[in-house]
């Protein structure tokens, strides 16, 4: 039987998955009972039927780790609320070790557990296999046991969310295609769908691997890409029962969990088969699973089968092969996007969705709801990417390393390899023949360190001292003692103007930033509770104009926390200028006289915490008084066709200072 579907709700979440009906019973919850969950399908039918169902507690972050323990504990009691049963089972879970790095990575991982306040055990091979005694442990080293993993049914949550939110007074509509997102000044106002349009206040994309295409209908971007993910169930094997924990193989790719008395036999390889773009997703595609392909399955069997034994005589039941969305940096996305006022996004889970998604929604609806998350959300906001994010083609080369990361050692320092490079700074080929390393962040080319001559500039991953340190090192001593120069290009950059602009940056930031014109700000933009938003410099370069630099990673979430929180009435403009500007850090004690020699002029007179035009060879800069070494320095703000000039003349300048 077909719902109707109302004309208008207050909320429209789209997506009926576990994350969608996580949403909307948790909005109900909070009291907002007039909530349409949209389904194109029926629910649980688009990636969350196939889902593995393990629910692993403790994550990498402490907020993290909360809402997947919101998680445990909403499955453990949604039954008795809905009377429909969820398969929650607390099982504890078993991770192996095979090397000595990951016998350190599980023993950093106690000490996570601890101070977040969970259980965990160090195991020695022998206890590992007291615990799951179906394995063979000759080349382990040893384990760790996490008590409060578990695992549950997808499609039985799922059903049980959408009962909760439906006796909150949500309204359920499956069979319902959404085709268009209504805006009115700026705001979501509804949707239109293939059985007529509703109008709503907030709309919510939670439609998974579909959520990059219901983005694009209202102008958002939302950066995933869906990877093809593996499983296989077995037929019954002796000793495997319904209490048997999760088993976890990271060093072989491969997991394991019980069902039915076989096993759950699936994995995260290193290199991963990538699915069709986004906005090539077949339609429909409901319960349905992609074509078979053991070659690619083989590297995470081969490793089962060392693992289990057993398996050598144990059939196959059943191949999975169940395409699931991927975001460029493994996290996954929440929010409301900065394109457009009242859509919200929770979307692109990275395999973890079943664990998270009671605590996603609940946080997403806090959100909804006061307008602002109550909780640090930083690592999965969507405003941590940009629209150049949503290339098709670049996701999908990312994402084909990304879901290999589940189980890859998470090294200091790791640094994502696959397409790259994307965004370069003018300077980048000069330093790159210089011996540079590149990091990256939101997706500039950032020099790392630069490598002597002879040795490969690149990064050997160690949990003990690296071999660049020395080399880092040097680069310190230059900026302690002499002077160094750094390209800091990828630092954000925004010019706010207008008749207004001084009252409204009055408002927003902690500091007094309304100085004379050439005078520098350190100042904080702070949320209701008191805590940071961002932290950045305020130039003052007119008195209608000022220039914001901030840190890398926060471009647009800084731009738009800005634009919603500028008081009404106030005329005032932002503009990214990130993009038309080099930064150039010139760091050390001789950082004046290394200007002079490029400047041709004095510096004597130029306090710090100040900024104003200089010549530097051809080119006119702003230089900033301004440091973060402990020691003299400015930055350099140069038109990015002047940058590699002005590079040239400092180092033609730095050359009897030894500048590096």
């Amino acid at each position: 039987m077909t719902t109707d579907l109302p004309d208008r709700a207050r909320v429209v979440v789209v997506g009926g998955g576990v994350i969608g009906t996580s949403v909307a019973y948790h909005l109900t919850r909070l009291g907002w009972s007039d909530v349409l969950l949209i389904e194109q399908g029926s629910l649980s039918g688009g990636t969350t039927w196939h889902a593995a169902g393990l629910v692993g507690l403790l994550r990498a972050s402490e907020s993290g780790t909360r809402l997947v323990q919101h998680s445990t504990e909403l499955y453990a009691g949604l039954e008795k609320e809905t009377g429909l049963a969820t398969g929650y089972q607390q099982c504890g879970g078993v991770i192996v070790a095979r090397t000595e790095d990951r016998m350190t990575q599980l023993r950093r991982t106690a000490a996570t557990a601890a101070a977040f306040g969970l259980d965990a055990e160090m195991l020695t091979p022998a206890q590992a296999l007291d615990r799951w005694p179906v394995m063979s442990v000759d080349d382990l080293l040893g384990a760790i046991w996490l008590p409060g993993d578990g695992k549950v049914n997808p499609t039985d949550l799922t059903v049980s969310l959408a009962k909760g939110a439906r006796l909150g007074g949500a309204v359920v509509a499956e069979r319902t295609r959404v085709t268009g997102v209504l805006t009115t000044d700026g705001r979501a106002s509804g949707v239109r769908t293939d059985r007529g349009d509703v109008e709503a206040e907030v709309v919510v994309n939670c439609a998974g691997q579909w959520a990059k295409q219901v983005g694009a209908l209202a102008g958002v971007t939302v950066p995933l890409h869906s990877a093809e993910h593996f499983y296989v169930v077995t037929d019954q094997i002796e000793g495997v029962h319904p209490d048997l924990p999760i088993m976890r193989d990271p060093d072989g790719y491969t997991y394991f969990k019980e069902e039915v008395g076989g096993l759950v036999v699936g994995g995260f390889e290193p290199v991963a088969k990538p699915w069709v773009a986004p906005d090539a997703i077949p339609h429909p595609f409901e319960f349905q699973l992609l074509e078979e392909d053991w070659d690619h399955f083989s590297v995470l069997m081969e490793s089962a089968l060392l693992r289990v034994p057993a398996l050598h005589d144990t059939g196959i039941r059943k191949f999975y092969n169940g395409p699931e969305s991927f975001t460029p940096d493994n996290q996954f996305l929440m929010g409301e996007a900065p394109e457009l006022r009242g859509f919200f996004v929770a979307a692109g889970f990275n395999s973890v969705g079943i664990a998270s998604a009671g605590g996603a929604g609940r946080a997403l609806a806090q959100w909804i709801v006061d307008g602002e998350p109550d909780t640090d959300l930083t690592a999965v906001d969507i405003r941590r990417f940009a629209p150049f994010n949503g290339n098709n083609r670049w996701l999908r080369d990312r994402v084909g390393e990304v879901l290999g990361l589940h189980y890859a050692v998470p090294w200091p320092n790791r640094e994502l390899e696959s397409a790259r490079p994307f965004r370069r700074s003018p300077l980048h080929e000069r330093l790159r023949s210089q011996g540079a390393c590149f990091g990256s962040r939101m997706g500039w080319e950032r020099p790392l360190f630069l490598a002597p001559a002879g040795e490969e500039p690149v990064l050997d991953y160690s949990w003990g001292k690296p071999r660049w340190l020395p080399w880092s090192g040097a680069e310190q001593h230059a900026a302690r003692e002499a002077v160094a120069v750094f390209d800091q290009t990828s630092f954000s950059k925004y010019l706010v103007g207008g008749r207004d602009a001084e009252a409204a940056l009055q408002w927003l930031c902690t500091n007094d930033v309304s100085g004379p014109v050439g005078s520098v700000t350190y100042t904080g933009l702070l949320n209701a509770r008191g805590t940071y938003e961002s932290d950045l410099t305020v130039t003052r370069v007119s008195s209608t104009e000022f220039l914001l630099v901030s840190s890398s990673a926060t471009t647009e979430r800084d731009q738009d926390w800005i634009r919603r929180h500028v008081p009404a009435g106030l005329e005032v403009s932002i503009v990214d200028v990130t993009s038309a500007y080099a930064v150039l850090g010139v760091m050390g004690p001789r950082s004046r006289e290394l200007l002079e020699r490029a400047s041709g002029s004095s510096l004597d007179a130029f306090p710090f915490a100040t900024s104003r035009h200089v010549t530097l060879g051809y080119a006119t800069v702003r230089a900033t008084r301004i440091t973060y070494v402990g020691e003299l320095g400015w930055e350099l703000y140069v038109p990015v066709e002047m940058a590699a000039g002005a590079y040239f003349d400092l180092s033609a300048a730095g050359a009897p200072l030894a500048v590096v």
